[in-house]
């Protein structure tokens, strides 16, 4: 911090200043508009503590280019960078909390949207052939199949996806009507070893109990399955319109056109009265989890 004008080192310098996952995108104005703000909030603050950039980047521990970059809104500020900023500038807390703003920043924006879709729903009707979906799995079960990506993605950017899975599970908390099928050997696959898969299962088993969920499973045995064309995603809002999204449809593009989300409903329906009723798959997942 700054004592009687003179940079105090508070940390060891580090630059992450080419550390993936911290870019802004550059196709995304938002993230560019709120990363620019930051950024010019931080300068100003540093200037007004009479601080030039290489008595920040000591006192702050982090290297100059890194200063340079988050004040020119070219990279993401670490939340710590801004916790230790927050002191050295004597900002009261003020520049520490512009790390919820920073922290949406970093989820993708496709995931942002979204989020605030899922947000507004009423209903949601979700079908993953491939996965458990991401609103139902937990961090671990979730950074297990991130991880499972080739070419493998990096560290930061792992622990970043995990980050917005976990932040969409807000959904939860509003008691819209959620309905989600899945498929049985999604369930089976032990990725990041048994006591993962059961702490997925338990939570599983945790979130079909909820009053607004029915969980349904899709059985390997079924000789008859309308789901082979793909998952599907169906949001219905209050004001009676609608958006769903399906890679037979539209080429994956969302749509909102009547003729094609009755498509997507009319696929969803047969799956859900293919699949196991929602009694019949919470007594099938415990049956799973014993043999976890």
């Amino acid at each position: 911090m700054s004592v009687n004008g003179e940079a105090v080192r508070v940390g060891p310098v580090t630059d992450q200043a080419d550390e993936p996952g911290w870019e802004v995108d550059p196709d995304d104005d938002w993230a560019l508009a709120v990363v620019a703000t930051v950024g010019r909030q931080l300068r100003l603050r540093r200037e007004a503590a009479g601080l030039r950039v290489p008595e920040f980047a000591v006192a702050v521990g982090y290297g100059e280019d890194l200063v340079y970059k988050i004040e020119s809104g070219k990279r993401i500020p670490r939340p710590e960078y801004l916790d230790t900023a927050d002191d050295v500038l004597g900002a009261g807390g003020l520049v520490a909390a512009m790390k919820e703003d920073v922290r949406k920043v970093r989820y993708p924006k496709k995931v942002r949207d979204l989020a605030q879709m899922e947000a507004r729903a009423v209903e949601l009707q979700l079908y993953d052939p491939l996965h458990i979906h991401g609103l139902l799995q937990t961090p671990e079960y979730a950074r297990a199949l991130l991880s499972m990506r080739r070419p493998a993605y990096s560290a930061e950017e792992v622990e970043r996806f995990i980050a917005a899975r976990v932040a969409r599970r807000s959904v939860f908390d509003r008691d819209p009507a959620l309905g989600f099928i899945l498929e049985e050997w999604t369930l089976r696959r032990p990725l990041g070893g048994r006591e993962v898969l059961r702490a997925q299962l338990e939570h599983l088993l945790a979130v079909a109990r909820l009053p607004a969920v029915e969980l349904q499973v899709m059985p390997m045995d079924r000789q008859e399955h309308a789901g082979v064309d793909g998952g599907i995603a169906v949001l219905k809002f209050a004001d009676g319109t609608a958006v769903g999204r399906s890679p037979a449809v539209a080429g994956g593009r969302a749509v909102s056109d009547l003729r094609q989300l009755r498509i997507l409903e009319l696929r969803y329906g047969i799956i859900r009265a293919q699949a196991l009723t929602p009694r019949e798959s919470i007594a099938f997942v415990e049956d799973l989890l014993g043999e976890t």
